[in-house]
Order: C-alpha cells, then structure tokens, then sequence
C-alpha cells in the first residue's frame, strides 16, 4: 500500500533542504531565524508521524507551532541571494520551447486525477493500493514528482539542484504565507472543536425563516463566503459553517444531498477567498511577485466576479442538492 506520510516526509525533506541552503547563504541578513523557520517546519512533517502513531508527544508539534509563529512575527523568513535564470535566457527558453512549458503543470491535474477517479479502487492481492481516503493527496504527490520529472527532461539544467533553488526563490519571495493555509485549515477544525460552528447555529436559528429552504441555502453559502473573508480559508469556514447550517438545516431538516451541498458550500466559501487579503498567499503573493504599485489589486478585480459568482452558486445549490 503506498502511504500518504510517504509524501508528507518528502515535504519535511524538501523544507529542510531549504533551511540548509539558506543558513549557508552570507548575502541574507536573517540567514538564521529563516533557517530556523525553514527547518522548524521540515521537521514537523517528519515529527508528527510519530505523533499520529502515538509513540510521541504532541505538545512538541504545539511548541513548533508556537516557534513558527514567533518567528514569523519577527519578520522571519528573509530573502538572501536569487539563484534563478536571467531574463534573457527565459525568453530564450520561452522562445525554443513555446508551448511546450506548459507540460510540467498539465501533468498535475491530469495525474492526479487519474489518482482519485481510477487508481483509488485498484486493489493487489486483496488490499487498495492506496492508502484509504488518502488517494488525492497521494496522487497530488505523484503528479508533482512526474511533473518535475518532465521539466528536467525537457529543460534539461545544468544541475539537479535547479528545483531546490527556484524552491527556495519562490519560498522567499512568499515568506511566512507559505504555511497559512495549514494554519487556518487547523483553526477552522479548533473553532469547530471548541464549539463556535454550535454557537452559530444557535443564531443562525433566530435568523432563518422555519421552512425557507431559499433562506437557510443562502444563509450557508453567505456564511461560508463571509468566514472565509475574516479567517483567509474556505477549509477553515467549513467546519464552522457547515456544523451550523449545513448539516442540521439543509441536509437532516431539508434532506439535501450531502456531496452536493457541501461541495457547493466549498465553492462559496472560494467567492470569500477573491475577496480578502487575509487570503495572502492568493492575493498578496501574486501582487508581490509581480511587483504590482497596488497590493490590493487583484483582489478589487476580482470582486465582480465573486458577488455574482456567489449567487450562482446559491441557485445551483437550491436547484441541486434537493
């Protein structure tokens, strides 16, 4: 059986190769701090198997959290020294390869979906080849392998270790954001645990119509849109939203299908998402690295396109999941 952790600790290998690039970088002046940033999160990835399996404590994943988030607000991680091509040389590439550079990052979705739909059922001598409810993150891993694979082959760098180090020039330019969706993802299920997706059906009762199934829908979707504006991560407003309103309202009062529902419930919180910067390493980073006079710019282009994409998806759920 291939397991997810697999990946998961070719991830903490990749950060901490990252660290050991960057402490052995003189031309960054936060060369430690990032290194310890860097590192702190590689180890974690390795640390927290042993954690699952319960032949370790968690509280030091709990202190690496802390350290992370220390760090971060110290202004670690920094930017040393850029190992990258020159411009030049990338519209030479540009120009020999055309379309052709495309191919590293079409190979993702199409493998991993082959992953989820196809390979998630293949059984060997009785047992899934893949680990169970695990086999779109395995497959994410596999297509990016390949996906490297295929760079390499095409581009053909003078050295393997052209990867790391654009890895870490993207790193770097994104900073600390780079983890953020980890982190809210852990918040939303901690705001689950403590019991704020409860406290919020407890409103949501006085503000939903008895037997309006158009209110309690769009209710949903607002909600998700709206807590994925303030946390930065529809993963993080989905177990609160849907702990409310999604499955006490529209799936056990109003019989909704629960894969319709929740699927469209995603796809709503995703409007919230184009319109916060709390989203930074969506609306941010981009701005960054494009160097953009306006941080804020992608964001104001995309809120027309998230107000009626919003309402599209509360029709579709209405229409849909019932």
């Amino acid at each position: 059986m291939i397991k997810v952790e697999w990946f998961y600790w070719l991830c903490g290998l990749f950060f901490v190769l990252i660290a050991l690039q960057v402490v052995n970088d003189r031309s960054n002046p936060k060369r430690l701090g990032s290194a310890a940033f860097w590192g702190i999160l590689g180890l974690s990835f390795g640390y927290g198997t042993f954690v699952v399996n319960k032949q370790a404590p968690a509280w030091l994943l709990g202190i690496a959290v802390i350290g992370l988030a220390v760090l971060a607000g110290a202004g670690f991680p920094g930017r040393g020294h850029e190992q990258t091509s020159t411009p030049a040389e990338r519209v030479r590439f540009a120009d020999r390869f055309g379309n052709k550079l495309f191919l590293p990052a079409l190979v993702i979705p199409v493998v991993a979906a082959i992953f989820g739909a196809w390979l998630a059922k293949v059984k060997i001598n009785g047992n899934l080849l893949l680990q169970t409810g695990s086999a779109t993150i395995i497959g994410l891993g596999v297509a990016s392998l390949l996906a490297l694979a295929v760079g390499m082959a095409l581009l053909k760098p003078k050295s393997p270790a052209v990867p790391l180090h654009e890895g870490r020039r993207l790193l770097e330019h994104i900073g600390w954001a780079a983890i953020l969706p980890q982190m809210l993802a852990t918040l939303g299920l901690l705001f689950n645990a403590s019991g704020v997706g409860k406290a919020v059906g407890r409103i949501t009762d006085h503000l939903v119509p008895k037997g309006s199934l158009l209110a309690a829908v769009a209710l949903y979707c607002i909600g998700m849109a709206v807590f994925t504006i303030i946390m930065g991560n529809a993963f993080a407003a989905f177990p609160v939203m849907t702990a409310a309103v999604g499955w006490p309202l529209l799936v056990q009062q109003f019989d909704g299908t629960p894969a319709v529902v929740f699927a469209i419930g995603m796809l709503a919180g995703f409007c919230g998402t184009l319109c916060t910067p709390m989203a930074a390493n969506f609306n941010l980073v981009p701005a960054a690295l494009l160097e953009m006079k306006d941080q804020y710019g992608p964001i104001k282009a995309q809120i027309p396109t998230a107000i009626p994409l919003l309402a599209c998806n509360i029709a579709l759920m209405y229409v849909f999941a019932f």
